[in-house]
């Protein structure tokens, strides 16, 4: 019998080929944790605003590798050294930097699990791999935890100009439509260079720099924080605890084995274990979607209300102000919710809420991008900038919002 060959050719339709590198990153994709990826969407509820946006996790991981593959190239021909142990674990680290995304990804990181970030269940997927491939997955393991003694290697997987969102941002405006997030991934990666074991940008590459910082914001405030979608993905959460309210009164709700598990179960980061972790490797989209298409004739009004409105794409009404919201008017609200659709003012608050949405395009005080000038000096790019409004988009910028019926 012929062996099977490894080294398969992807078609992507944002980067066009791409190739995995050898046969144990072959074995990692096959793998059932990584295959659940194809169930994970990449954008959460953002498909109720842009159609298009509804690829996967498993489309990002395949594209974050890619772009990796083409850094350690340019990094290789400007003579930094990168052993093919470091390539290969870098490779690793990057295309499993997003397993541990729970479904419709940051829509419900917090509502399955408490105190825990989808960073660290996606550490505990690694290291449990390492255990089914014996100390395989170490060096990628350092790297992603930022311990790996060559410092530059950590950035090209965590930092503000890593592999993740050079992917997300051009393949996020690819499928979603929205062209101000179409930047020039790899003219980026082509002016990577490594100077006292830092990853820095040439100084040519500054206008891709300033393109990516501002495609960034826009992107964020047009698609990732679009008011639609994080009220729709506000009703996603409110559905979880009124499911959660419901099974803690000892009401038997329809649900998959996997999501049981976790709604009958407080699990916090002291609880999370390695039977905890294999049944989240069975949680995707489709046991909340399976739940909804459940919940929404069942007994409860509330929860039968609110899963209809994800399904029929019947949402609450959503509106930003740049001051928090005042009591009053929520108090206000409450009240003509409760009467208007005849239940309590507790229950009213289902349908009625108000919060915060903030995002800072660039940080300052976070592993700053630099630029490595003409005149051998290394700077921050919104010093080396001769764009005024660059420095701008390190203001934290806050919205707040207010969901309603009306």
């Amino acid at each position: 019998m012929n062996p099977r060959n490894k080294l398969k050719i992807i078609n992507d339709p944002v980067y066009g080929f791409i190739h995995i590198p050898n046969a144990f990153i072959f074995d990692l994709i096959e793998h059932p944790f990584f295959q659940r990826l194809w169930r994970i969407s990449q954008m959460g509820l953002s498909h109720l605003v842009y159609p298009g946006a509804k690829h996967t996790r498993f489309h990002h991981a395949l594209g974050c590798m890619y772009l990796m593959q083409k850094a350690v190239q340019t990094l290789r021909h400007k003579r930094i050294t990168i052993s093919a142990q470091e390539e290969e674990a870098l490779y690793i680290a990057i295309l499993l930097h997003d397993i541990g995304h729970g479904p419709f990804s940051h829509a419900m990181e917090h509502s399955l699990v408490e105190g825990i970030s989808h960073e660290e269940i996606s550490l505990a997927f690694m290291q449990e791999l390492n255990r089914i491939f014996p100390e395989k997955l170490s060096i990628a393991i350092e790297i992603f935890q930022k311990k790996y003694h060559k410092q530059f290697m950590n950035q090209l997987i965590s930092s503000q100009l890593d592999m993740d969102r050079l992917d997300y941002l051009k393949r996020d405006s690819f499928y979603s439509g929205v062209s101000e997030g179409n930047i020039n991934s790899q003219r980026i990666i082509a002016m990577l260079t490594v100077k006292d074991d830092t990853l820095i940008v040439e100084e040519k590459g500054i206008y891709s720099i300033e393109e990516f910082l501002v495609a960034r914001r826009l992107m964020y405030w047009q698609v990732y924080l679009h008011k639609t979608s994080i009220g729709a993905e506000f009703v996603l959460i409110r559905i979880l605890a009124r499911v959660k309210e419901l099974t803690q009164q000892g009401k038997k709700l329809p649900m998959t084995t996997a999501l049981r598990f976790f709604v009958e179960n407080h699990i916090t980061k002291e609880t999370f274990d390695r039977h905890a972790l294999h049944l989240f490797a069975q949680l995707d989209d489709y046991d909340i979607i399976s739940g909804l298409k459940e919940w929404q004739y069942g007994d409860d009004w509330v929860l039968a209300k609110l899963s209809q409105m994800i399904l029929n794409r019947d949402l609450l009404r959503v509106k930003l102000y740049k001051s928090p919201v005042e009591k009053e008017k929520v108090q206000e609200l409450l009240q003509e919710t409760a009467q208007q659709l005849n239940i309590s003012e507790d229950l009213a608050h289902y349908f009625v809420f108000t919060g915060e949405i903030s995002n800072t395009a660039y940080r300052k005080d976070e592993q700053n991008i630099l630029i490595y000038t003409k005149n051998n000096k290394i700077v921050d790019v919104t010093k080396a900038s001769d764009q005024m409004n660059l420095d701008a988009l390190s203001t934290k910028v806050t919205k707040y919002y207010l969901c309603s019926l009306k």
